[in-house]
């Protein structure tokens, strides 16, 4: 009988003692199923940046004019104007490898980032947990989608109020950069969106985690307002109709 994947409890028994959850995804980076995690860790950074053991002080705001002002609302309501989406990913690592997939996003709260083959890792959010899955180990791990920071994009609505902090906000050329911490959870990490302003448009994301370390998702390829099936959003575990037929004998 195949072994149904393992959960997080389980996953936790099964590690040596002190690993985190970070240490079991990226773990071992010399063996070829964890060169492709360590391929992953820009969206897992998104989705499942640990949370520090002591509090982050909240980092100071950036100073904004009234003019920055009004372009934060703009962005705010461009990002809220955003029901359906694809796109294709381009993810660069701290360590410089480079790997593609596929986004799908319905707000709010869900999205699909699904990784070009042989990259094993599925990454699902559902309006109320994220969903890490890797095909090739059998295993699952999930965390609630408002402590990580993809809660920022994916929140109904949208806004840069009293309960998020502007640490940065540079407008040059035809780009806009913004930087983003939850104020209640500043150790979830800082988030940089950059954005072309004509026409206005996500092109890319920027994670900075606790150690200091950059992972980058560049978007190509975007489409919007198309209907898209609800089952892409939902995370089926191809074990339980196996269990529930043996449960029943």
């Amino acid at each position: 009988m195949t072994e149904p994947p393992r959960t997080a409890p389980q996953q936790r028994a099964a590690k040596r003692p002190g690993q985190g959850l970070r240490d079991a995804i990226l773990g071992g980076a010399g063996t070829p199923s964890s060169r492709r995690r360590v391929l992953s860790a820009g969206v897992l950074a998104l989705w499942l940046l640990p949370i520090a053991a002591m509090a982050a002080p909240v980092p100071p705001a950036a100073i904004l004019t009234p003019q920055d002002n009004l372009e934060l609302q703009r962005v705010a309501a461009y990002l809220n104007g955003i029901k359906t989406m694809t796109a294709r990913f381009q993810q660069t690592a701290a360590n410089g490898a480079v790997s593609y997939g596929h986004m799908w996003v319905a707000r709010p709260g869900r999205m699909r980032f699904e990784y070009d083959p042989p990259n094993p890792i599925l990454l699902i959010a559902d309006t109320f947990y994220v969903y890490y899955f890797d095909r090739e180990l059998n295993q699952m791990q999930q965390v609630g989608l408002k402590s990580t920071p993809a809660w920022f994009l994916l929140r109904d609505p949208v806004s840069f109020g009293p309960d998020v902090v502007v640490t940065r906000f540079e407008h040059a050329g035809n780009l806009i950069r913004i930087s983003v911490v939850e104020r209640a959870q500043p150790d979830q990490g800082s988030l940089t969106m950059v954005f072309t302003e004509t026409p206005l448009a996500l092109r890319q994301w920027t994670v900075l985690d606790q150690q200091g370390k950059t992972t980058t998702v560049s978007l190509s390829d975007m489409q919007f307002g198309m209907a898209l099936d609800p089952k892409l959003f939902q995370y089926q575990d191809p074990y339980a109709a196996g269990r529930r037929e043996g449960s029943s004998n």
